[in-house]
């Protein structure tokens, strides 16, 4: 396949920190329950050892590095890092490789009062963006949740995230949960608009495999409440000006996350840290064509757990697999198709380096005579029906 990659495409990165105080019954992220201190010194030690393992990656063929765009903190919780070990992760970060100088950097942070009290000295480190983990605004949710916040706790770290020279901060908010009513889930809404979060991340609960809730599941709302709370939420959301812009994700204009959007996109990332995944596109001179290289796709993963990440006797490298060429056509819509935007026909072949085949023609003509895509001869994009079937259309590229 041939391609002709742009250095100065979108390279965003990922890193994780894996420690929570207390690790939630539903979530099936890479996080461990903090026993003792937390070992930041070394971790950070490790994350910029990972880093720089990972430069040839993203190394262009005259010797200079990607620029990085976005980074995203994530976990676990983030916030549970000192001041000063934000500072030099992420002063490390830029002395290794290129970051842009407007780059988005998104932390995750739990809203109790030890993490949000730090908030201020995390904006003076570099973090422009906070990502906080609310869930729910109304106690007994947030105890079903093994949520270790209360609401009170909640509402004063988002009025604290609104009042920093932040360029944006997001609320993180749940539905569909154990015992939640219409009219609960329309109160958390109110009172989240009520705070004024440049970015809502609105989405519902799901029973994941290998978490606490999978083996011991609580009662969820049936499928008609589910739809009301949709149908009522989108209607409120919208009507306060948020625009629904990703399949769980509002934003008030110019405040999409952006880090969010180069994933989907399926732009590149480097994923650093305990069971990071990436996405890197490599180009390579074509021995055939003089004027033109091949591409080479790969997802990697880090090592999981952090005994063994920060192992000096191996790799954090656990796995670094090439996307099959059969695969393509599903990942590149599999993500591109979860934000709502319209998708230029150009950034197919960009992006995976190839043409669409006849076999993928035929499936896009059958999602198009489905009404779950409109065409133009230019781009491609979800038609409000497609939103709502959206797993049926990714189907279809299996």
């Amino acid at each position: 396949m041939s391609v002709n990659p742009t250095p100065e495409a979108p390279l965003g990165m990922y890193v994780h920190i894996p420690w929570c105080v207390q690790k939630c019954p539903y979530c099936d992220f890479n996080s461990h329950n903090l026993k003792g201190g937390l070992p930041e010194t070394e971790y950070v030690s490790h994350l910029l050892d990972d880093l720089v393992a990972d430069l040839p990656f993203v190394t262009n063929p005259d010797g200079s590095l990607r620029e990085v765009t976005s980074i995203f903190i994530g976990g676990g919780t983030p916030s549970l890092l000192s001041i000063s070990a934000m500072a030099r992760l992420l002063e490390g970060i830029k002395e290794r490789i290129p970051l842009a100088s407007n780059a988005e950097i998104t932390m995750e942070a739990n809203p109790g009062t030890v993490e949000s009290d730090k908030f201020v000295g995390f904006q003076k480190v570099g973090i422009t963006r906070i990502s906080v983990g609310v869930q729910s605004f109304h106690t007994e949710h947030l105890q079903s949740l093994g949520r270790i916040h209360d609401a009170q706790q909640a509402i004063d770290a988002i009025k604290l995230a609104s009042i920093l020279k932040l360029k944006s901060f997001n609320l993180d908010l749940m539905h569909g949960l154990p015992g939640q009513s219409v009219e609960d889930a329309m109160q958390d809404l109110k009172t989240a608009i009520a705070l004024n979060p440049p970015h809502l991340s609105w989405y519902q609960l799901t029973i994941e495999p290998n978490t606490a809730f999978h083996s011991k599941p609580p009662t969820l709302p049936d499928d008609d409440v589910l739809w009301e709370i949709q149908e009522q939420g989108h209607a409120l959301l919208s009507a306060a000006g948020y625009e629904q812009y990703e399949i769980s994700a509002y934003a008030k204009p110019g405040h999409q996350c952006q880090h969010n959007l180069n994933y989907w996109r399926f732009g590149d990332y480097l994923g650093i840290g305990c069971g990071a995944h990436g996405k890197i596109t490599k180009a390579h001179p074509n021995i055939n064509s003089l004027d033109k290289q091949t591409c080479e796709l790969h997802r990697t993963v880090k090592v999981k757990h952090p005994k063994g990440y920060m192992d000096l006797t191996r790799s954090y490298l656990d796995q670094k697999n090439p996307v099959d060429d059969d695969d393509l056509a599903f990942e590149f819509f599999m993500n591109r198709f979860r934000i709502f935007e319209m998708c230029p026909k150009t950034e197919f072949q960009c992006t995976t380096g190839r043409s669409l085949t006849q076999d993928e023609r035929a499936k896009l003509n059958k999602a198009l005579s489905l009404g779950l895509i409109q065409e133009t001869p230019t781009s491609w994009q979800l038609t409000a029906l497609g939103k709502r079937y959206l797993n049926s259309l990714l189907d279809l590229f299996v």
